[in-house]
């Protein structure tokens, strides 16, 4: 009598993977994208076999999914706290100013962030002195679309953590975009690039994985 095949269980990394891609969905990305949530998560699916190892009660964020070129505004506003939704003050044509800085080689189509720190030891630190510190340690700073990805893969990763600057976008001035809490609800906004606040780190990663 032959023996059924018995299928291996989901590994953590599988688990918090699916359920990030749920989050994305919960967004109302598809839509956006103008995709069927069918093929939204069949063009993020190759990325599971890129996924680091999670150990179990980690205390730090290992990976997470991000999809380019998202629309800010609604992805932002569909990010639900205690005081509401997500928000911001920029105008579309101010947020579109902000681009990923072209060193950062950010992949086109869906990837991973992996070993994200929020930037808990560079609070107070004003972003400019921070900036060739992640370099010089061989990690690369957010754009404000992983910083948003971040934010949707833990809503309440501002209070649990800490607020932070995203580094990789810029708009060619002084400003570098933020997220912080504001009337207990996320908001995308800006502070100046030799600013410290006490409130405020700045968030890297040390890796982007594209399939």
């Amino acid at each position: 009598m032959t023996a059924l095949p018995v299928a291996a269980c989901p590994t953590e990394a599988e688990l918090e993977f699916d359920r990030q891609i749920d989050a994305l969905v919960m967004t109302g990305l598809p839509d956006a994208l103008e995709l069927a949530e069918q093929c939204f998560r069949a063009s993020i699916e190759p990325l599971r076999d890129l996924l680091p190892e999670v150990e179990p009660g980690t205390d730090g964020l290992p990976f997470v999914v991000v999809v380019p070129h998202l629309p800010v505004v609604p992805v932002l506003e569909s990010v639900h706290t205690v005081g509401g939704p997500g928000f911001t003050t920029m105008d579309d044509e101010d947020l579109a100013r902000f681009r990923p800085l072209p060193e950062l080689e950010v992949p086109a189509a869906p990837y991973l962030l992996v070993d994200v720190d929020p930037g808990a030891d560079t609070l107070n630190l004003p972003p400019a002195e921070v900036l060739p510190r992640l370099q010089s340690a061989g990690r690369s700073p957010l754009t404000i679309a992983e910083g948003l990805a971040v934010l949707v893969s833990d809503p309440g990763v501002l209070r649990a953590r800490n607020c932070f600057s995203l580094l990789g976008s810029r708009a060619g001035d002084k400003r570098v975009p933020a997220l912080w809490i504001s009337s207990r609800r996320p908001r995308l906004g800006w502070c100046y690039q030799g600013a410290p606040h006490t409130w405020l780190g700045s968030a890297s990663c040390a890796a982007r994985l594209g399939a």
